[in-house]
């Protein structure tokens, strides 16, 4: 890949999860080493924090009854908590834990990346994944400002430390809840061609998701930041398909993907 300059803006139960990552925010000694290294750190504009906060907050607010359902029937379902945690990395390469609702059934090993018909997933974690509703407690992330609502793929510590050195830029930045790459390039869709997921992850699929995001990374204004939160709504609720346009840089990646080989 061809080196370039990245510029971007300035360089159990629902509630006992709030209370224990406001907590854990609040009371934790000193900050984390980087698990990647970077450079420099590089956060969202005042514009778009205030923006992660509103909606956030508005989010949590309006779906916390939906929250409790979906907790009692995935601690049931999975036979593990209902609140899955795992390290990320964030920005600066910083780890924090990420929260969502646990979609595998508890204490079963695998890959690291969830390939179509992993039989960890359940038939209600299947449901989540497909409509993204696993990811809504990510809000309480955005919150803590570990997140932001649009951004990198909030990658897992082990897959991140395995990143090709050229792609390592993309920690700079807070990872997101969505993103160009995590709309237009659904790894359920694209990893079923692989023979080795993993493999196919770090070498094919990564260079195009990251190339994705940098085409907005470079210039992630709050109307650009608006847009896509816009086509990720259109494109769950199903009422709109993104249109692969390669004249759009962050579309381009997406239309090589469509029907992936695998060495």
């Amino acid at each position: 890949m061809d080196e370039r300059i990245h510029d971007g803006t300035q360089a159990n139960r629902f509630p006992g999860t709030l209370t224990a990552a406001i907590r854990e925010r609040c009371s934790r000694a000193p900050e984390p080493e980087p698990v990647v290294p970077t450079d420099r750190e590089i956060s969202p504009s005042l514009a778009r924090r205030v923006l992660d906060i509103v909606v956030a907050v508005t989010v949590l607010g309006v779906v916390w009854p939906v929250f409790l359902v979906l907790a009692a029937a995935t601690r049931l379902s999975t036979g593990g908590t209902a609140i899955y945690r795992q390290r990320r990395v964030g920005q600066g390469g910083v780890p924090f834990t990420l929260y969502k609702f646990r979609t595998m059934r508890a204490r079963m090993a695998g890959p690291e990346v969830t390939a179509p018909g992993d039989h960890r997933v359940t038939r209600l974690g299947a449901l989540m994944r497909k409509t993204s509703i696993d990811e809504l407690p990510q809000m309480v992330n955005v919150l803590l400002g570990h997140m932001t609502l649009v951004g990198p793929r909030p990658e897992s510590v082990s897959l991140a430390r395995r990143y090709p050195v050229e792609l390592q830029f993309v920690f700079r930045y807070r990872p997101g809840v969505t993103g160009p790459c995590q709309v237009l390039v659904r790894d359920e869709k694209v990893l079923g061609w692989a023979a080795d997921v993993e493999k196919f992850y770090l070498t094919k699929l990564l260079p195009h998701r990251v190339d994705m995001d940098l085409a907005y990374l470079k210039d992630p204004t709050l109307v650009r930041t608006v847009r896509w939160l816009v086509i990720t709504f259109l494109y769950l609720v199903r009422t709109a398909q993104p249109k692969l346009d390669t004249a759009q840089p962050e579309f381009a990646g997406a239309v090589a993907l469509v029907r992936p080989t695998d060495d």
